[in-house]
């Protein structure tokens, strides 16, 4: 039975956090002073998340592995590997990534009820659909954090989130987690309110891109609409973002071939890079732990990870470090224990730089056009339009591969635009990988699929989207994407931990909805259900069929 939680509506935070007392002071006594149009449009800079979510999915997926027990990683990264409900309230836990998007929802609560105090005037269309949309965004990234993946046929059954539309006035206000039918209705609603005057937004910001603009806005729709199972909208509003030229919003490789590690990620993050759509930074100890092995050495994406999971691991672009003509091959930098692509490095902020004293931030284009291409292809794949997709492919390809020459020869051409038998070819002549590999020989780009709530047909349909979620895969790690589609997809993985058990995820696994805040949970907010060890041992057993090839 859904418990209620008697909670403060704009963060459902207020009693866990000092911070949130803080906010509060500061916010209710300036409500009187949101009386022009310029403080609305200045609270809203404020409501874009100072946390993120990336840590948690990142250490949750199959990106990252272990090297063993003669190196360290953080108390989180390891509980997040192992897969077990968290307890710590640090930075990047839980509890913190709960109050940050909480907090993001309050701001914009605050921001539109000003709105309407203020007679709601058509000059503030757009300040109404970035505060939405900013709603919208972060109840999505508590959704794909705290909730089970978006299942039709389970929607009703599956737990959502409260989703606050007013600024609360009275603490005794109930609350319940609602479906995720519900939870989803709602953000749906907030977007699609949002997107007819979005572009009157991004107009009034000097950096549109540290905003919600027109671009963003639709790229933001078409992943929802995709985990949404609505492909007609996902490829319609991907179409808004890419045009008649989609290449145009595509990240121009060549100026960052010859860089180093901290000028390629500096460029990396840049407001003028046309494939940057929207850019957040966050308050954020992950991209120490993701791109460090001084930080984090034992759980994290490791050399047999890069060479057998992700980067290295054979395309149609070539394969190694070597004979690889994708812009990624080349520019991979760390140890053995922490193999790291610079798209997510660290941006350090003094207070004291003598004392060496200040706080780690994060800075994610958290929509981009290279994301957003792909997102429209396996749309338009699921939809059985195959030769869109393929188009779709290709263009990535050419900004993504470009021949490696060496000595005055090509030693790895960049492919030939794909063609449907080339994909089949290409993906059938992969093994599957095991759920559980004992060496690198049961690693592969090819995984079991046992999709939520939809149906991939086996063949064309299969194999095309084999190609284009690695492609996702490796477009989009460190940056935490890629959880979602092993949950969408019921790909199943484990984690080795050395000298014990496996951990092993399995299709529909509930630990999949990260488990509440212990501090929310106590404050009456229904818990995340727990599947036994038990009962995940009994269906690996009753599964393993499955992950025998052919050939064995």
């Amino acid at each position: 039975m859904m418990k209620n939680i008697k909670y403060i509506a704009f963060a459902l935070a207020a009693v866990l956090l000092a911070s949130c007392n803080d906010f509060l002071d500061k916010l209710p006594d300036d409500r009187a002073e949101l009386d022009t149009n310029e403080k609305v449009t200045q609270l809203l800079v404020s409501a874009y998340p100072s946390s993120t979510n990336v840590l948690i999915n990142e250490m949750m997926s199959d990106n990252v592995d272990d090297s063993g027990r003669g190196y360290s990683s953080p108390v989180i990264c390891e509980q997040l590997y192992r897969l077990n409900d968290i307890s710590l309230e640090d930075q990047d836990s839980p509890y913190y990534i709960w109050n940050g998007f909480y907090e993001s929802v309050a701001i914009c609560n605050q921001a539109l009820e000003a709105i309407e105090q203020l007679g709601n005037p058509t000059s503030m269309l757009g300040d109404v659909a970035e505060a939405k949309l900013v709603r919208a965004y972060s109840m999505f990234q508590l959704a794909v954090t705290f909730c089970m993946a978006w299942n039709p046929a389970k929607a009703d059954e599956y737990l959502g989130l409260p989703y606050p539309l007013k600024p609360a006035e009275n603490v005794n206000e109930t609350h319940e987690r609602g479906t995720l039918r519900q939870l989803y209705e709602a953000i749906n609603k907030d977007i699609e309110e949002a997107l007819p005057y979005i572009n009157l937004a991004s107009a009034k910001y000097r950096v549109p891109k540290y905003h919600f603009n027109t671009k963003a806005a639709y790229a933001f729709a078409c992943r929802f609409n995709l985990y949404y199972m609505q492909y007609d909208k996902a490829i319609q509003y991907a179409s808004q973002v890419l045009g008649g030229e989609p290449v145009s919003v595509l990240r121009k490789y060549d100026p960052y071939r010859d860089l180093g590690r901290d000028d390629f990620s500096n460029r990396w993050i840049r407001s003028d890079e046309d494939a940057n759509l929207l850019i957040i930074n966050s308050h954020t100890r992950s991209c120490r732990y993701l791109g460090s092995s001084y930080y984090n050495g034992r759980f994290n994406h490791n050399y047999d990870m890069v060479a057998y999971e992700t980067y290295w691991v054979e395309g149609p672009w070539g394969n190694g470090s070597s004979a690889n003509s994708i812009i990624y091959a080349n520019k991979m930098y760390g140890t053995n224990q922490c193999v790291a692509y610079p798209s997510y490095d660290e941006q350090f902020e003094y207070t004291d730089k003598l004392a060496g004293i200040g706080y780690a931030h994060g800075v994610d284009p958290v929509f981009t056009g290279d994301m957003t291409i792909l997102e429209r292809a396996e749309a338009y794949t699921l939809k059985g339009l195959y030769t869109e997709a393929l188009a779709d492919i290709n263009t990535w390809l050419s900004t993504h591969c470009k021949d490696k020459i060496e000595d005055g020869k090509v030693i790895a051409p960049a492919p030939a635009p794909q063609t449907l038998a080339d994909v089949n070819k290409f993906i059938n002549g992969l093994d599957y990988a095991q759920r559980t590999p004992e060496s690198w020989r049961d690693r592969s780009m090819r995984k079991h699929m046992h999709p939520q709530g939809f149906t991939v047909t086996t063949g064309d349909m299969e194999n095309m989207l084999q190609l284009i979620l690695h492609m996702k895969r490796i477009e989009s790690q460190p940056h935490g994407l890629r959880f979602m589609d092993l949950k969408r997809y019921g790909i199943e993985f484990t984690h080795n931990v050395k000298g014990e058990d496996p951990v092993i995820f399995i299709a529909a696994d509930l630990r999949g909805a990260v488990q509440l805040p212990q501090a929310v949970i106590q404050a009456g907010l229904q818990s995340n259900p727990r599947m036994t060890q038990a009962e995940i041992n009994a269906y690996v057993e009753s599964t393993k069929g499955e992950y025998v090839n052919p050939d064995e």
